[in-house]
């Protein structure tokens, strides 16, 4: 590493990338002052971005905090941290340990998606609407009214979204990352003018759940853009009016009033027995929500009977075993965590020689043999004809097409 950088880079944003590393590490300031071998008082002003710090206590954070370097200054972007602000946020307690790691993952996945499009130049496309205005209406209408909008400025029409990660990554701007988080955490937003908007989805939740989590967060960023948020799986009834807003938005945009009465009609005049359960569990699986989302919603527009979800319930009625039966996987295996876009942009940084095999790795958060297998399989996508037999060759994702 070029230690020259630690001139130029934000005094302020280093200690908070040091003192991140250090909650993530379980340390207190008094005990990462004893494993430093400094005091107290300079551990303090490094975190304050008060007092630089030097290459050779760089090395030490580096061994204390159990990080590399380039974790902690190396990468081209370093932004306003996520932590404290999520910190800040009323009802969360500072000591919650639950936070800060994957505040701080999200923070690391983001600013290494930037790097890489810098280095590549080819930044993201931002579509972001201006933040969405809450007030004069119910919960319920303010939230139908912008899942209403958004849905028309997207050109998505009113049916089921089989895309929804993809469609917001690439017609929104948002960067989008699934990994692994405390099964009682659904997923996080942030936002700042550096990386733009940011969403982690608990990549261990089913299919149903990753959907909805991340159409929560999606309501989240067009309704109160500048406060992060981590949505916490609690007792129904409990949650604050901010997370009804978002859940009720994730509600109107995933299940459109509209195109779900009318699918619901056509699948009504179809049946000659009337509407079933079978008919229930493959509709959920065409929106990709839960079939328990689905029939409450159903209620609401009253298509279904108030109490039809109670009422299955108390009969013992099992989803897994509906779906197994009828054979749909609801579930399936989750194949990407990181977006698309950034494993190419990962790839061809390393192709063209711009990044080493070591950093292809860490940015794929993989080892370097599994780095060559996914830049194996990135040659071999595309191929072309040649005298009848087929050719593997690296497409330059960047080249001009002349289009008009």
């Amino acid at each position: 590493m070029d230690y020259r950088l630690l001139e130029k880079i934000d005094l302020k944003k280093l200690g908070a990338r040091l003192q991140d590393a250090r909650r993530s590490a379980a340390l207190t300031q008094e005990t990462a002052a004893k494993e430093l071998g400094m005091a107290r008082t300079t551990v303090v002003a490094i975190e304050k971005g008060d007092r630089r710090v030097t290459p050779h206590e760089l090395i030490e954070f580096a061994r204390a905090y159990r990080r590399s370097i380039s974790d902690l200054v190396g990468r081209p972007v370093i932004s306003e941290s996520f932590a404290p602000q999520f910190r800040a946020t009323p009802g969360r307690a500072e000591a919650d340990a639950e936070i800060d790691p994957i505040a701080t993952e999200l923070q690391n996945l983001s600013e290494d998606y930037v790097a890489l499009e810098q280095i590549r130049s080819m930044p993201l496309s931002h579509n972001y609407p201006n933040e969405y205005d809450t007030s004069g209406g119910s919960p319920e209408q303010v939230a139908e009214d912008v899942a209403t909008a958004e849905r028309n400025r997207l050109g998505m029409g009113d049916g089921p979204i089989g895309n929804l990660r993809e469609r917001l990554a690439s017609d929104v701007g948002i960067r989008i990352f699934f990994f692994e988080m405390p099964s009682r955490i659904a997923g996080l937003f942030a936002y700042n003018e550096e990386l733009g908007a940011c969403i982690g989805i608990n990549g261990k939740h089913p299919r149903d759940r990753r959907n909805w989590s991340l159409t929560h967060e999606y309501g989240h960023f067009l309704m109160t853009r500048y406060q992060p948020e981590v949505t916490i799986l609690t007792v129904a009834g409990r949650s604050n009016k901010k997370e009804r807003l978002a859940d009720s938005f994730a509600r109107h945009f995933l299940m459109p009033a509209s195109g779900l009465n009318r699918r619901f009609t056509e699948l009504h005049r179809s049946s000659e027995g009337g509407i079933t359960l079978a008919h229930v569990c493959t509709l959920a699986n065409l929106y990709q929500v839960s079939v328990q989302a689905l029939i409450l919603r159903l209620e609401e527009l009253r298509r279904l009977p108030t109490g039809t979800w109670d009422r299955l319930k108390v009969e013992g009625f099992k989803v897994q075993h509906a779906q197994a039966l009828l054979g749909i996987d609801a579930n399936p295996s989750l194949i990407e965590t990181l977006p698309q876009r950034y494993v190419d942009l990962a790839i061809a940084a390393f192709q063209t020689g711009q990044i080493s095999e070591g950093q292809l790795a860490k940015y794929l958060r993989t080892d370097r043999l599994r780095a060559r297998e996914q830049v194996d399989a990135f040659e071999s996508r595309i191929h072309s004809e040649d005298d009848g037999s087929f050719n593997s060759f690296a497409p330059d994702l960047a080249q001009a097409l002349g289009g008009r």
